[in-house]
């Protein structure tokens, strides 16, 4: 069979079956304007919050000090008149799948937009003290504008403080599409359901996973691999544990080394402590302590001994 053949016989039997597939599972369909041309319309629409957060880094084109204010005020108009109609399509599909009939779509996604755009300074205010941690944390960092050009933790933590203030305002779907797109960019898992403090660093990068419940202090600074988990999503009988504290609370000023493992909503991590790397911790650590992988450095101070036996 030729290829225009197939393109006249077998290709409309494939439209065919697809179409029945779709319309016979849960896939979000297109005219819930939940769809993956939707989903990118939100990357697009987060790339301009990241523009105006940070003109210099994230903006398409290269402004002078007196063309600021007015970039700024447009596009800050063209976000809220494109971000306002996918916050709308989100309320309004979850009200759909869950038979509401009492809330005000529209309303509510008018007050959302409204307070996203007029925390941005908070926002902005929030990654200058993460920003200034990196450039305090890493030996390796010689400017602060080349920690926001170049680290991927700022484009990750920014993304969560987006995405988290459109979750606490229980703006259903789009904090968690926002989270993957910094996710699959930088390889830092950070759920917009964590609260995470003033100062946050995370160097390298590479592999963090910080888990919904997740609450992280002021100043923290972690390293590339480091989880911040459950013990278990699920509970006795199987099902999914929702609605309680599944990940660890990290005090202030704590610092996690790369690999280590800290599970369990129940876990505390005391403020100033030191947990090393490769660690796997599943209960509270005091105030202070330092943490590390015992049976690792005994290995390492052996062969030490060895060499100079010999």
């Amino acid at each position: 069979m030729n290829f225009n053949e197939w393109l006249n016989v077998r290709l409309p039997s494939v439209t065919e079956e697809l179409v029945s597939n779709l319309q016979s599972s849960n896939e979000i369909a297109a005219e819930d304007g939940l769809d993956l041309s939707g989903r990118n319309e939100i990357y697009e629409t987060l790339d301009d919050i990241l523009a105006v957060l940070f003109p210099g880094s994230y903006g398409r084109e290269r402004l002078s000090r007196s063309e600021l204010e007015f970039f700024l005020a447009d596009l800050l108009r063209h976000i809220s008149f494109k971000f306002n109609k996918h916050l709308q399509r989100v309320f309004r599909y979850r009200c759909r799948k869950e038979n509401c009939e009492h809330c005000d779509c529209d309303t509510r996604s008018g007050d959302a937009l409204i307070h996203l755009i007029e925390s941005l300074p908070t926002i902005k205010k929030l990654l200058n003290t993460d920003i200034n941690a990196a450039f305090e944390g890493d030996p390796a960092a010689h400017y602060h504008d080349e920690i926001v050009l170049s680290y991927p933790c700022i484009e990750a933590i920014a993304t969560y403080r987006i995405a988290h203030l459109l979750y606490e305002l229980d703006v259903p779907i789009i904090p968690r599409i926002m989270a993957e797109r910094a996710h699959s960019r930088t390889g830092i898992d950070i759920n917009p359901g964590a609260a995470i403090g003033t100062g946050f660093f995370i160097d390298h990068g590479t592999g963090v996973v910080i888990g919904e419940t997740c609450v992280i202090g002021n100043n923290v600074k972690i390293y590339q691999g480091v989880t911040l988990g459950a013990l278990s999503p699920f509970d006795r009988e199987g099902n999914p544990r929702k609605g309680e504290k599944r990940h660890p609370t990290i005090e202030d000023s704590v610092i996690i080394y790369a690999n280590a493992t800290i599970l369990g909503g129940q876990t505390v991590i005391g403020k100033g402590a030191v947990i090393g790397g490769n660690t796997w911790i599943t209960s509270s650590v005091a105030p202070g302590a330092h943490v590390y992988n015992r049976d690792h450095r005994e290995a390492i101070e052996q062969r030490k001994t060895q060499q100079v036996n010999r």
